[in-house]
């Protein structure tokens, strides 16, 4: 998957309001559902439907659900080994399950990523320090889904 193409797609979406559980290009997202317009867009159909989930989801029981549903659709990378179009996991606090997602944009000194962040809508934030000590995983999006 070229990462231009996956950077064009995801930066289409800036201006979007934060929307829980939404996925609607101009009308509402939340980080999950940029990442999943961003897939149907590039990709295709979703390989499976997301739940309903709370804002808390998978705090209480600890579950490291997205790291565990990346896994099974994209190929896992090293954190430093960025790319256009990675997709990013965040674990907002120390020891908290990782459950904020972007996707990156500029690499190098000009480092960003677009994300959804409640207060915010779908934004292009620099990948400072603090955001990358968050980073749980970083994944390549597939170019199919098989």
């Amino acid at each position: 998957m070229s990462g231009a193409r996956v950077v064009a797609a995801a930066r289409g979406w800036i201006g979007t309001p934060y929307v829980h559980q939404a996925s609607v290009r101009g009308a509402g997202c939340d980080c999950l559902g940029l990442l999943r317009g961003v897939w149907r867009e590039l990709i295709g159909p979703e390989p499976e439907q997301a739940p309903p989930y709370t804002m808390d989801w998978s705090e209480p029981q600890g579950d490291e659900a997205l790291l565990r549903i990346g896994l099974r659709y994209m190929a896992r990378k090293p954190r430093e080994d960025e790319a256009p179009g990675d997709v990013l996991l965040f674990r907002m606090r120390e020891g908290a399950v990782a459950k904020h997602l972007g996707l990156q944009a500029g690499i190098g000194a000009a480092a960003s990523f677009v994300h959804a962040y409640n207060g915010h809508g779908v934004i292009e934030s620099p990948l400072s320090q603090p955001w990358r000590r968050r980073i749980a995983a970083r994944f390549a999006l597939p170019t199919e889904v098989t």
